[in-house]
């Protein structure tokens, strides 16, 4: 089936985005792995042992009987060297002072003191133990605090150390993280034999496939990626794994096999002609139709098979999916591509009139939108108050316009954001504890530490999340520019189309959709044609179809 390159510029980006959507779009670039070494390239030579002072001493027993506190505040006077201890002593306080805050839940200084010890490498005598606890405070903070750069730091063959029956979970989720840090670094290969070798049993074998996926699809390997996101299914439809949103991730698995097949299926020969491949177009459609409708990703999976049943000359079943979307179900709903896709199919079907009201629609409705987006993002003039409107605007308490206000808050609730938005709130929670705590060790030299630790990082959450909000608003602009280009590439096509000056190409679609006559409602011994009188049923939805009338050639 070959298209031409004007009526697919609008299907050919949906499949683009829609591949992207899945990626992070701010993956933390790696921190610097550079340990010490001498002159030799070697790493340093163990620093010298002593006996442990008395304040070592006594916090090493403080810390055998759990008195956290009370150890860590003796560990801390070791590491700023008042007791002179040798450089071997120091390093075990610190050590013990990254567990003690760990047991206390000072998280992010804990978080502090590991990353001082792997920024050192070698040349520390706790690297090799830290990774452990880097593991640990994986479980406790979110990813954006940096774990993953952090156990980057450390070889894949230092992994090997936890491979045993008693830390199997550990070994598991060190081989999950360090998978996503080679992924992060584009090292793609390496990041799927990591996950890999995550055992099936694992709470991080799921995340581990849908990465491996996620990977070959970076690398434009269709094959083996459809093979992981089908192995997520089956591994769920099996009962083999033990996760919290296992439904979640099994309706991902199949709008992710759906994208794959999609992609796939627009092909460009040798000539440089697209063809689109008929067959991997109906397994993404079979594929989006097993997103069940109660998931969050429902909607999202009826309006891209909507595109998928334009290129299959299938009209009415792609108005039919747009008539679904615009019921007052999904009044929150923001599509404006279906407005696109709505003046294109009525385009190649030489429903020139209504392909043109289309069009007119587009702009009246989102001209408007795109200027007040435009007119809000001047608000702003950093991270910070961005960071600051991103909150009123998750608390419904923006001053916002009806007309952006479900756009704004649906744009700005993706799940990394919201792992921002936690990491903050992590933070907070660890200024209130130390607030909270002893005033013997609020007002200590530790107390001090973990005020610093947690201001720094909370100053650099803070802004981090803005800007990614930022990015996130930007992108609301810059694809309905993208949009608004395209509905105007369609109406300088329909100027053309009333000149008679239309390419051989575009003929030749319009000709195609002429012979498919896929504009019918056709009904079957196993469903029945109710015509459409104004009222939505929720029962209906993703079953409406329009009768599109081709008029090409009248």
């Amino acid at each position: 089936m070959r298209r031409s390159s004007v009526i697919l510029m609008a299907a050919a980006m949906i499949s683009t985005s829609v591949v992207s959507s899945w990626l992070s779009p701010t993956a933390a670039s790696a921190q610097d792995m550079t340990f010490n070494v001498d002159e030799t390239g070697q790493p340093p030579a163990p620093p010298a042992e002593g006996p442990p002072s008395e304040a070592l001493a006594n916090a090493l027993r403080l810390y055998q009987q759990e008195r956290y506190q009370e150890a860590g505040v003796q560990f801390q006077r070791v590491v700023e060297g008042e007791t002179q201890d040798a450089p071997a002593n120091v390093q075990k306080a610190q050590f013990f002072l990254g567990k003690c805050l760990y047991h206390l839940r000072f998280y992010q200084s804990a978080l502090a003191i590991f990353d001082e010890i792997g920024q050192q490498g070698q040349g520390h005598i706790y690297f090799n133990q830290t990774l452990q606890w880097l593991a640990q405070l994986a479980s406790q903070l979110p990813e954006p605090a940096g774990i993953i750069e952090k156990v980057g730091r450390y070889g894949v063959d230092q992994l090997e150390q936890f491979n045993t029956t008693e830390s199997a979970d550990l070994y598991n989720q060190l081989l999950y993280v360090m998978g996503r840090f080679k992924y992060q670094q584009r090292e793609f290969q390496q990041a799927i034999d990591l996950f890999a070798r995550v055992s099936e049993s694992s709470e991080y074998y799921v995340e581990g496939r849908f990465f491996t996926g996620i990977s070959y699809v970076r690398m434009r390997r269709a094959r083996p990626a459809i093979g992981a996101f089908r192995s997520i299914i089956d591994a769920i439809d099996a009962g083999n794994v033990d996760i919290e949103d296992e439904t979640r991730m099994k309706n991902l698995g199949w709008l992710s096999l759906a994208r794959v097949y999609y992609t796939a299926s627009n092909r460009t020969d040798e000539n440089g002609e697209r063809t689109i491949d008929g067959r991997l177009l109906g397994q993404a459609v079979e594929a989006w139709n097993q997103v069940d409708v109660s998931s969050e990703y429902w909607l999202p999976a009826l309006f891209e098979s909507s595109w998928a049943f334009f290129l299959a000359d299938e009209y009415s079943r792609a108005l039919g999916n747009i008539h679904t979307i615009y019921s007052p179900y999904f009044d929150n709903a923001y599509y404006p591509e279906a407005l696109v896709l709505k003046a294109v199919t009525f385009f190649v079907n030489c429903q020139i009139e209504n392909s043109q009201a289309m069009i007119g629609l587009f702009h009246e409705k989102y001209d408007p939108v795109r200027d007040e987006l435009e007119t809000t993002l001047g608000q702003f003039e950093d991270n910070t108050q961005f960071f600051e409107f991103l909150k009123r605007v998750r608390s419904g308490e923006a001053n916002l316009s009806e007309n952006i206000k479900g756009i704004v808050s649906v744009a700005l609730s993706d799940r990394t954001l919201l792992r921002h938005l936690e990491y903050v709130s992590v933070l907070e929670a660890e200024e209130t504890r130390l607030a909270q705590a002893p005033a013997e060790f609020r007002n200590s030299s530790i107390g001090a530490r973990i005020l610093q630790d947690v201001a720094v990082a909370k100053s650099f959450a803070i802004d981090q999340a803005g800007d990614l909000a930022r990015g996130r608003y930007n992108r609301l602009i810059e694809e309905l520019q993208d949009l608004s280009n395209q509905v105007d590439t369609i109406e300088l096509e329909i100027v053309t189309y009333t000149r008679g000056q239309l390419d051989a190409d575009t003929q030749r679609q319009m000709t195609d959709a002429q012979r498919a006559g896929r504009g019918d409602v056709e009904v079957d011994e196993e469903h029945q044609l109710w015509p459409f009188q104004g009222e939505y049923w929720r029962d209906e939805l993703g079953f409406y179809r329009q009768q599109v009338t081709n008029q090409c050639g009248r």
